[in-house]
């Protein structure tokens, strides 16, 4: 029994839980029919809430990876009709929650069209704008993926982790088919791609809009949902024009530091008595220098790969907050579990990846991604201390697409936006 998402949810009867797991489980094997089952929720259960149904998938049921995929939404919607309220929480304009509800609206527009388009021969220019503007919505799932599953996670609540996620990777992989059947004329394939698109895109946004979105509501305070939002706005958005200075979002969502008192000021005293920095502006001794803990942090920011850190307990202490990033990064993947960080089908790699540079069998790992006008590399090192110890892993990852296209030698000065003659480089 999951104890820990009990904790935040409002209120949880379990016998209750139990009565509508049985009849669920009675219904959808074909045992009873909808009005015996729906008779039985009005005796045995009355009301209930989205978030019941999410702690009965959390602790009372086996978990396979594709459940989501599976599971009939419109059967359990028949079902509790009436019973459970479906309706759209009352929630402000600038909410997380309301902008994934925007985002929804908007495919769902969409899926008419294709519903309709799919109906006659398949002209291309009717269609490469609506697919096209299809394609921009993939963005909701990296939110999702990179903000609100790692709360839930942090609250007990890792379904959407386990199991949404392989969802959000296959609606969002049968967009990205309908582009290629399209550009390759492939029309019998095209039109029956589009129709599984339509049928699995609006399975999931029932699914996310009946269990997703108003569990996470009871579950998660509007303080957190406020410190959500910066990382939202680095990730971005689909469909929405939502213009938000990044760095004030974050700083204005980020707790205050509370002063140094008792102890904490002792400590600090202390160790500057003993040469140790304890300020954002005083010099740090690293391994060949001296360097400020502001100047650490502007360096990791301009660097021109992007750097992430997962410690010996295989969580993630750190990433590089810069503007070039290759993959999208938020605070919230901050101290999460490194396996939840990636979809399930790869699970089996990462884990792969760590064990062997955990054992000392290897002590990198290369990849890399090639695709037309882009190729990204990705590498895995082994952290291991002075006494060989291991003590995590630095992943560096960065977009070789230009680095690739490089000819020759450049050894005179020339600037990227300068068309004239190029000045002299310095000697060596």
């Amino acid at each position: 029994m999951n104890d820990k998402m009990k904790q935040f949810l409002p209120s949880v009867d379990l016998e209750k839980m139990k009565a509508i797991l049985d009849i669920e489980e009675r219904f959808v094997t074909g045992k009873i029919t909808l009005e015996q089952g729906r008779e039985e929720v009005a005796r045995r259960v009355g009301s209930l809430r989205p978030y019941h149904l999410a702690f009965i998938e959390q602790t009372m049921t086996e978990h396979t990876d594709d459940e989501c995929i599976r599971e009939n939404m419109a059967q359990k919607i028949k079902l509790f009709e009436g019973f459970m309220d479906y309706s759209r929480p009352q929630l402000p304009a600038d909410h997380p929650i309301t902008h994934y509800y925007e985002e929804n609206d908007e495919l769902k527009r969409l899926l008419l069209q294709v519903e309709d388009l799919v109906q006659y021969p398949v002209i291309k220019n009717q269609w490469i704008d609506l697919i096209e503007r299809i394609n921009e919505y993939p963005v909701h799932y990296k939110r999702k993926q990179n903000q609100l599953y790692p709360v839930l996670e942090q609250k007990g609540f890792d379904r959407p982790t386990t199991t949404m996620w392989t969802f959000d990777d296959m609606v969002r992989d049968l967009m990205r088919e309908t582009r290629r059947l399209l550009d390759a004329g492939d029309d019998d394939a095209f039109v029956a791609e589009c129709q599984k698109l339509v049928y699995y895109g609006r399975d999931l946004m029932d699914k996310e809009e009946t269990i997703l979105y108003p569990t996470s509501c009871a579950m998660i305070s509007e303080d957190e949902f406020a410190q959500m939002k910066a990382g939202d706005h680095e990730i971005g958005y689909a469909y929405l024009n939502i213009e938000v200075d990044h760095r004030k979002a974050a700083a204005e969502t980020a707790a205050p530091a509370a002063p140094a008192e008792g102890f904490a000021a002792d400590l600090a005293q202390l160790l500057s008595k003993y040469g140790y920095s304890t300020g954002a502006n005083e010099p740090l001794d690293v391994t060949t220098g001296k360097l400020t803990l502001e100047q650490i942090n502007l360096i990791y920011r301009h660097m021109p790969v992007d750097l992430s850190f997962v410690d010996e307990n295989e969580l993630v202490c750190f990433y590089t907050d810069t503007d070039h990033r290759v993959f999208p990064r938020s605070r919230n993947v901050i101290g999460r579990e490194v396996m939840n960080c990636h979809p399930r089908k790869s699970a089996h790699v990462v884990k792969e990846v760590i064990d062997k540079l955990r054992s000392g069998e290897q002590d990198k790992a290369e990849f890399w991604i090639e695709k037309p006008d882009l190729f990204i590399y990705i590498l895995y090192v082994a952290v291991r201390d002075e006494n060989g110890r291991f003590r995590g892993v630095l992943e560096m990852m960065q977009d070789c697409t230009h680095i690739r296209s490089l000819k020759g030698s450049r050894t005179l000065l020339k600037w990227a936006d300068e068309a004239g003659v190029p000045a002299e480089s310095p000697s060596a």
